[in-house]
């Protein structure tokens, strides 16, 4: 970097942390003033971020350009290393660089509103998400009339800015909200999260007819039924959708099908940690031997698999193999012991198994070399400038460094397996104690 951009580096970096010096507030509205003008400088700080993001991709297309890559391969895994730096998942990286686009390429006054902090960044996002589809033209018309003047959207919510901005785009371009509306039919999914207290939000997107008939169908049941026995409304209306869904007579006479990983102390009642759903996270060791006993009792099939781990480390025993691919042991396995994408910050779910050290360069296919990846991450991780080195498995759980094309690291640890705690001495420590026993 030359001394400019040394310059600035600093200064962010004492702005920062003169936000943390900053004395006490006086009175009341001292306090309401100075949030509101943390809360513009958090839009500033957003459209400043847009304004690098853009630059970082001029810059790698111009290197890439240079480097003779094809047109089409240019600029692969920018949104990953985006993420990175701003440490979201890889999903949430793509969506800040497309609002990056559209702010600095095709809606000027949403841009300006950012910078003088008059708009906020989800706001700003909402008006970028819902003209996406539109032509450059109208994306520009809807900017204008929304954004020219700050005033604009004073007083509105989040969801009557929304309303405004479909509320123009249909006006301006009936045919393409008609089409949005045919092609998001096939965006249609069901999807799960972690619920807080051993609960999962369960979500369906679909049309909106069906959408609407569902939930008619479930409350219309639930208002007959109403009373028959203690439960609520809400609680029969999903009871009825576990049954529908599933075809079991009753929700509590469901079979149950989980990948359950926890310590035998768990399981024979002399520890208490928590036990881990695959998928989902950390639970009870209480409700995990519930979920087992209530299994055995109603004679539905339960099988042990017994996965190894080093006493002190926790790290899980490797399972080597010379396939190319990896089987179906050793995937479940680094199912176990990743849970989620490596790739840090991201917490998606494993969808493929890739190679640290390639496997074309020579990599192994095993434990140590293997890694759980969503599919952005994995496909990022191919492009040049990305590799990943594995960590000295021999001191601690499973770590791996990935470098990015600009030279940035970031460490990812696995997490440690239920009921064990690392060691309360450094990796020197146990490395000399190791050698010692030895």
């Amino acid at each position: 970097m030359d001394v400019t951009q040394v310059e600035t580096a600093v200064a962010l970096q004492s702005f920062l942390r003169s936000l943390a010096d900053q004395p006490s507030a006086e009175s009341e509205a001292e306090a309401i003033e100075r949030i509101a003008l943390l809360e513009s400088i958090k839009a500033g700080c957003a459209a400043a971020q847009a304004r690098d993001t853009m630059r970082f991709e001029e810059l790698r297309i111009e290197a890439e350009t240079g480097s003779g890559v094809p047109a089409a391969r240019r600029g692969r895994g920018m949104a990953s290393e985006i993420a990175l730096a701003r440490k979201v998942s890889g999903a949430q990286g793509s969506r800040h660089l497309g609002f990056a686009r559209a702010l600095m390429h095709e809606m000027p006054n949403t841009r300006a509103a950012l910078e003088s902090g008059a708009l906020s960044e989800w706001r700003a996002t909402i008006l970028v998400r819902e003209t996406a589809y539109l032509t450059r033209v109208d994306r520009e018309e809807i900017d204008r009339r929304l954004c020219s003047d700050p005033t604009t959207l004073d007083g509105l919510g989040d969801r009557a800015v929304d309303a405004a901005a479909k509320k123009l785009a249909y006006e301006l371009d009936a045919r393409a909200v008609v089409d949005r509306h045919a092609n998001a039919e096939k965006d249609r999914r069901v999807s799960t999260r972690p619920a807080p207290d051993g609960m999962v939000r369960l979500t369906a997107l679909l049309p909106l007819k069906q959408g609407i008939s569902v939930y008619a169908s479930l409350k219309k049941h639930a208002d007959t039924i109403r009373g028959v026995d203690d439960r609520s409304h809400a609680q029969i209306m999903a009871d009825t959708l576990v049954e529908r869904a599933t075809g079991a007579t009753s929700a509590e006479a469901m079979p149950v099908a989980v990948n359950l990983l926890l310590p035998d102390s768990i399981l024979s009642g002399s520890d208490d940690a928590a036990a881990l759903v695959n998928g989902y996270g950390p639970i009870p060791a209480a409700t995990a031997r519930h979920m087992i006993r209530s299994s055995i009792d109603a004679e539905a099939m339960v099988a042990l698999r017994r996965v190894y781990a080093t006493p002190t480390t926790g790290a899980l025993v490797a399972m080597d193999s010379k396939s190319r691919t990896f089987p179906s042991g050793l995937r479940t396995l680094l199912d176990s012991r990743d849970h989620d994408c490596r790739i840090p910050y991201c917490d998606a779910p494993i969808a493929e198994y890739d190679h640290a050290d390639p496997h074309a360069d020579g990599g192994t296919t095993s434990e140590v070399n293997g890694l759980g990846m969503c599919l952005g991450h994995n496909r990022a991780k191919q492009n040049p400038g990305w590799f990943v080195v594995i960590g000295d498995v021999d001191i601690g759980r499973h770590t791996a460094t990935v470098t990015t094309p600009t030279g940035h690291t970031h460490t990812s640890t696995a997490p440690p397996p239920p009921g064990h705690s690392d060691p309360a001495f450094s990796q020197i420590e146990y490395r000399l104690t190791t050698l010692l026993a030895a």
